[in-house]
């Protein structure tokens, strides 16, 4: 069929591809080392690097293509929930258990500054995109955002009624997002700290992640019954719910990934990682290798790589590859 709808062949262009129907990631590699449980994994945003965190209280950092140990960073008291880059690439920032954070310099493994300030455990942290802010989320059930340069808590926000999951900014870091074990997602202005919109599902289950799509116009949700839910959140409604997977105990990351296909991606309690396409809501490839929980997974910026990390029965970190 060469005249598509009665055009003819308009010089010679290769004819638009259909967009895959289905990825076909492949294991590559499976990177040891961690001692406990991996708790988060990021690409850097360069594209070069994976940092991995773990209960082992020690962040390690990868080659993004050929999975090469490059250095352990070292310091925190007890175990680590998260970790995330700045990005510029330079920076790390670490969420943990003895209720710090700690902002590193990757390529040295320095701590530049340790922010104090939170009350419980500090579960989930990010940048900015500017990089000149850090956002927290802690079981003392407060947000608090972080002044890089100077280490000094600018603001604490009263975020939620039990502890916070997810923090994370929207592309051009004008709002935050919260989620909690107490069933709800906030939306935060970032400059004011003030509560623009609370989202809440029929039934209250526990909030155990969320994120700003990549255009910053919905919301990827996940919750303790086995469900990941994408969000319009100016209109409060949810147009997309992703199933088959098995979350009722974990915060388990999940993703967009862009760099393809349009997929969504998530870790899971069956020791697979799930990968849906993100308009049909189907299961579109499930990888198994895992030999525990698969807690977190991370996307490549820019190639079709997904990193993956599991729990204490496990403790590796994997590097799968797809060609679409």
């Amino acid at each position: 069929m060469a005249a598509q709808n009665g055009h003819g062949d308009s010089g010679g262009d290769a004819v638009p591809q259909p967009p895959p129907q289905s990825p076909n990631y492949q294991l590559k590699f499976t990177l040891n080392g961690h001692l406990k449980a991996v708790s988060s994994i990021k690409f850097s945003p360069d594209g070069l690097w994976l940092a991995s965190a773990s209960a082992d209280k020690m962040i390690k950092i990868w080659g993004s293509q050929d999975g090469k140990f490059e250095r352990t960073i070292s310091g925190h008291k007890q175990g680590i929930s998260d970790v995330a880059w700045s990005e510029d690439s330079k920076l790390l920032v670490s969420a943990s258990d003895d209720k710090t954070l700690r902002v590193w310099e990757a390529s040295t493994g320095k701590c530049l500054k340790t922010l104090k300030g939170h009350t419980n455990y500090v579960f989930c942290c990010n940048f900015n995109p500017q990089g000149n802010l850090i956002l927290s989320g802690s079981f003392d059930e407060s947000v608090r955002i972080w002044d890089v340069k100077t280490g000094k808590c600018m603001k604490v926000l009263p975020a939620h009624s039990d502890p916070v999951s997810a923090v994370n900014f929207n592309r051009d870091g004008s709002l935050i997002v919260s989620s909690s074990f107490d069933g709800l997602c906030r939306i935060w202005d970032a400059a004011t700290g003030q509560c623009l919109k609370t989202l809440i599902d029929d039934d209250n289950t526990p909030v155990a992640y969320v994120k700003f799509s990549p255009n910053g116009k919905y919301l990827l949700a996940a919750t303790l019954d086995s469900a990941l839910k994408l969000w319009d959140y100016s209109k409060g409604k949810c147009l997309k719910t992703y199933t088959g997977h098995k979350n009722n105990k974990y915060c388990i990351f999940s993703n967009f990934s862009v760099t393809g296909g349009k997929w969504i991606v998530s870790g899971s309690e069956d020791n697979m990682i799930y990968i849906w396409n993100l308009q049909t809501r189907e299961v579109v490839q499930k990888l198994a290798g895992h030999t525990d929980v698969v807690l977190c997974t991370a996307c490549h910026p820019s190639q079709n790589i997904i990193a993956s990390g599991s729990l204490e029965e496990d403790k590796t970190v994997k590097i799968w590859k797809s060609d679409v």
